[in-house]
């Protein structure tokens, strides 16, 4: 009860000094998205609302969902699916996961990569904490086949050099790939069905939404349509 007084009265203080253009937002977000996905958008909003603090918060999917119920972040960008109970949540976009090879692979010349070219090759992935780790095995075991990780890492970008190593294959979201220019790495689509992850963004709908959030989440919403790439 005193926690539900104390967000009252956080609540309460937001709502009396809520201009729409000045204020805090506390944006929560996970490490396979925060540095490939927020710079950009955060720059712009920045852009136009001179006045707004923007707090960002990288942590993994279950510590930003307790924040987010809490109050202690004004909303959350994950990827689905999240356990959210009494949260509200809403897809933005997906995006494909793209095959990452070391540049002297046998796969890389390979016109088509199929499931069956990569089923028996070892893996690197992210530790269990990282949703991403999640979404590549779900792919592939409801393609009958569970990825044989040889070593796993807390950052995607060791994972990639783990791959420049030949220590492994992986498979990388398309937001990270466009910002890698190393040629120590080559990324393919998969052939036939592809890999992708769902964003969404999650917010406390029983928590004050200020206006500044409110424009924050529209702006978010168009630069997510931007950034779509979902393979048709």
């Amino acid at each position: 009860r005193a926690q539900q007084i104390l967000a009252l009265i956080e609540d309460t203080k937001a709502e009396i000094s809520d201009d729409g253009r000045s204020g805090q937002i506390r944006i929560g977000a996970i490490p396979t998205i925060a540095p490939f996905f927020l710079p950009d958008l955060l720059r712009q909003f920045s852009t136009e609302f001179p006045a707004a603090s923007i707090i960002v918060q990288e942590d993994t999917t279950d510590h930003l969902l307790k924040r987010c119920t809490q109050g202690e972040i004004d909303l959350a960008i994950l990827a689905l699916p999240v356990p959210a109970k009494y949260l509200e949540v809403e897809e933005l976009f997906q995006e494909e996961l793209l095959l990452v090879l070391p540049p002297d692979h046998p796969l890389v010349n390979k016109p088509q990569i199929r499931l069956n070219d990569i089923k028996s090759l070892p893996f690197v992935l992210l530790d269990e904490a990282h949703c991403l780790s999640d979404n590549i095995v779900s792919f592939c075991r409801q393609r009958s086949f569970h990825p044989v990780a040889v070593e796993q890492t807390s950052q995607l970008a060791m994972v990639q050099e783990l791959v420049s190593l030949s220590h492994g294959i992986s498979m990388v979201p398309q937001m990270a790939r466009k910002l890698d220019q190393s040629d120590r790495r080559v990324y393919r689509s998969m052939s036939g069905t592809r890999p992708v992850r769902k964003i969404a963004m999650v917010w406390n709908p029983y928590r004050f939404q200020s206006r500044l959030l409110q424009a924050f989440q529209e702006r978010l919403r168009a630069y997510a349509r931007q950034q779509d790439a979902c393979p048709s």
